[in-house]
């Protein structure tokens, strides 16, 4: 009967114990209520309570990555698009987070869906592509601004994906086509253009100098030589034979 009475002290005592000590780690918060009154935000490290009376919620200081689920968003230019989003935030007042709101996570979750749609509802489709980093910056201070009662810092906010409807992309597609097309065009008329002006240049050179062209002469001479052609023209002048022509004429 004395060691029945013994063992069961002793494990009454460990009991005891074990629900008056708690071991927090660095990362971890300690939000202490006792008969349900915030005490005290304690930790990290070895925390005793009081059994029975105290209450502790263990809260992680560390950055949360929270994937924010696709949402249908229609653009202010009427397209219908599926974007999902990255939100990086961390808890910096364990207290506000406990007491402020009921689930925390959660409501962060349910604050990033709507903002989302909120802001990418009042951007054009172009707006979207060309300048996400605006609408993240504008994204993240919006949802921090409306976490900071509860304690939250949100530190980042990343559009992770914008899945676009079939007929959109053909149509990007074309249009992608048709700029690189007019641009291989543009470039096209400029070497002309720039070939064009290179040889009117050439022309007034040899108009000035006369012995030019006939130094180009012979080097196309040589060029030709250099091919083992069968068959060779040789260009004559005009002004070598515009005398034998002016004394046939008379």
């Amino acid at each position: 009967m004395y060691y029945t009475l013994l063992i069961t002290g002793i494990l009454f005592l460990l009991v005891i114990l074990a629900s008056a000590i708690r071991i927090l780690r660095e990362y971890e918060r300690g939000v202490v209520f006792r008969l349900g009154r915030l005490i005290a935000v304690k930790g990290p490290g070895l925390i005793l309570l009081i059994p029975v009376v105290d209450r502790m919620v263990r809260v992680s200081l560390r950055t949360v990555v929270m994937d924010v689920p696709s949402q249908d968003v229609i653009t202010k230019d009427n397209v219908s698009i599926k974007v999902n989003a990255v939100v990086y935030f961390r808890v910096m007042h364990p207290d506000k987070a406990i007491v402020e709101v009921e689930n925390f996570l959660f409501a962060t979750s349910q604050l990033s869906q709507t903002t989302l749609r909120s802001i990418l509802g009042q951007s054009e489709l172009d707006e979207l592509l060309s300048q996400r980093d605006k609408i993240n910056r504008e994204l993240a201070k919006i949802i921090d601004n409306q976490t900071e009662p509860w304690g939250i810092k949100v530190s980042n906010v990343e559009v992770k994906h914008i899945d676009l409807p079939q007929e959109m992309q053909r149509a990007m597609a074309k249009q992608a086509e048709a700029e690189r097309e007019r641009r291989a065009k543009v470039i096209h008329a400029e070497g002309e253009f720039q070939a064009s002006q290179r040889l009117s240049d050439a022309a007034q050179i040899i108009s000035i100098n006369p012995a030019a062209l006939q130094l180009r002469f012979l080097q196309t001479l040589t060029e030709v030589a250099s091919e083992k052609n069968s068959t060779i023209i040789f260009p004559v002048p005009v002004d070598i034979i515009s005398a034998f022509l002016h004394k046939e004429k008379k």
